[in-house]
């Protein structure tokens, strides 16, 4: 398998290439790609690590040599949050970027399974998929937002409140990756039970854990660490699907039946071309359905914000 990092020199490019450098299969390509003329130089020192993972850097302004023959691409260039933005703030920076972006790979690896993680993910998915219409070359079942810092999230707080081993918790979170578009379901939480305040207030805490980072970093980023953590561990499971690995099941922001809206966070599993099967999330408590009714017109107007950009 060939994956590329795209924004490969930033906070969360680099966490991202050093965890792949030590978990992807043995045999596996790595390419890392950022405008950034430091890039090569990340490649070789990561090269330096003991794995059997070969791994190349590439710089400037055209990424197709790090793109050529991938497997999955992921991309994590754009601008970070500062203190007082929201991911919407980012849009007019990181909407181009996507475009230009989706536009290589429409053109270089159009069979590729594309992550992305650029914010606001929300739109920016949607920016990619309009891009690839363009060229005649979308497929939905390839295309994946990825909402995995909201499950890791969601999963370190639910342990740290219940006092259980983050690593045997489970915590679906549909919707989006914007404030009140992440729900997490916290009625299907096996072996555990929340008060009404505790789901009042957990929620919250994990639609808002992004700003407690931009807050706690002070103006020195946004979350790069977790972020590429979440990165791998949905990159990975691209990587164990489409080598053929039965039963992978993650949460991703995909284009499904549009029962929600066009692009929707929910449980899929995974297969060798990507979204195999989309699954259902279950029965909502009244809170999550209230929260989930009350969610969807702005994850509307944050997809169409995408769709709009590119025509």
């Amino acid at each position: 398998m060939k994956v590329a990092v795209i924004g490969a020199a930033g906070g969360i490019g680099q966490a991202l290439a050093l965890l792949l450098k030590n978990r992807l299969p043995a045999g596996s390509d790595l390419a890392l790609y950022d405008i950034a003329p430091v890039t090569p130089g990340v490649a070789v020192d990561l090269s330096h690590i003991p794995t059997p993972v070969t791994i190349k850097g590439y710089c400037g302004e055209d990424p197709t040599p790090a793109l050529e023959g991938a497997d999955v691409v992921l991309i994590s260039a754009g601008v970070a949050r500062k203190p007082g933005m929201d991911r919407s703030d980012l849009f007019n920076v990181n909407a181009g970027i996507v475009r230009s972006l989706s536009e290589k790979i429409a053109d270089v690896c159009p069979k590729a399974l594309i992550g992305i993680i650029t914010n606001p993910v929300n739109t920016t998915v949607a920016i990619a998929a309009e891009v690839l219409k363009a060229k005649g070359v979308y497929d939905k079942k390839r295309l994946f937002g990825i909402t995995t810092l909201d499950i890791i999230r969601s999963e370190t707080f639910v342990a740290e409140l219940k006092g259980k081993d983050p690593s045997n918790v489970c915590v679906p979170v549909i919707g989006g990756h914007s404030g009140v578009t992440i729900l997490p379901l916290l009625s299907q939480v096996d072996g555990v039970e929340f008060t009404e305040e505790e789901v009042a207030a957990l929620t919250p805490r994990i639609q808002n854990a992004g700003t407690e980072v931009v807050e706690a970093k002070a103006g020195g980023g946004s979350a790069t660490l977790s972020m590429g953590q979440a990165a791998c561990r949905f990159g990975l499971a691209l990587v164990r699907a489409a080598q053929g690995e039965k039963d992978v099941v993650e949460c991703a922001y995909v284009e499904g039946d549009g029962k929600y809206a066009r692009f929707f966070a929910q449980p899929i599993r995974l297969g060798k071309d990507g979204v195999e099967e989309i699954l259902d999330h279950g029965p909502l408590s009244a809170f999550e359905q209230e929260a989930l009714d009350s969610m969807l017109d702005t994850l509307r107007k944050d997809i169409t914000l995408g769709e709009e950009f590119v025509k």
